[in-house]
């Protein structure tokens, strides 16, 4: 069954650092583009960043310099650092074939004094 799995999500205090990750089961293959995608309170799903196969990555603007993204085969990491209050929402990981998109269930950080 075609899957992902997300882990390492939590809570941490401002400046703090957390590392997701996601790894897609061995059934989904082909897959070109991985990426993390967020969606705080009240607020619609945005793009994090994304790598693409050749490992070029694309960052939204209020993460860029504190959160870095890498894959490795099936595996999606997403390491963040500096930790800010407004980073707080649920995180998504994404990976795209050619042919369809596979999102995980969310992952909860919650970033708080």
């Amino acid at each position: 069954q075609a899957q992902i799995e997300e882990s390492g999500g939590g809570s941490v205090q401002p400046g703090g650092s957390l590392t997701l990750s996601c790894v897609a089961s061995r059934s989904i293959t082909g897959i070109l583009v991985m990426g993390w995608y967020r969606q705080g309170p009240g607020k619609e799903r945005d793009l994090v960043a994304t790598v693409a196969l050749n490992n070029l990555a694309n960052y939204r603007d209020s993460v860029k310099g504190r959160f870095t993204i890498s894959r490795d085969r099936q595996m999606l990491t997403l390491q963040m650092n500096s930790l800010k209050p407004e980073d707080t929402a649920v995180y998504f990981c994404k990976m795209s074939t050619r042919d369809r998109h596979y999102w995980g269930q969310g992952i909860q950080v919650t970033v708080s004094a």
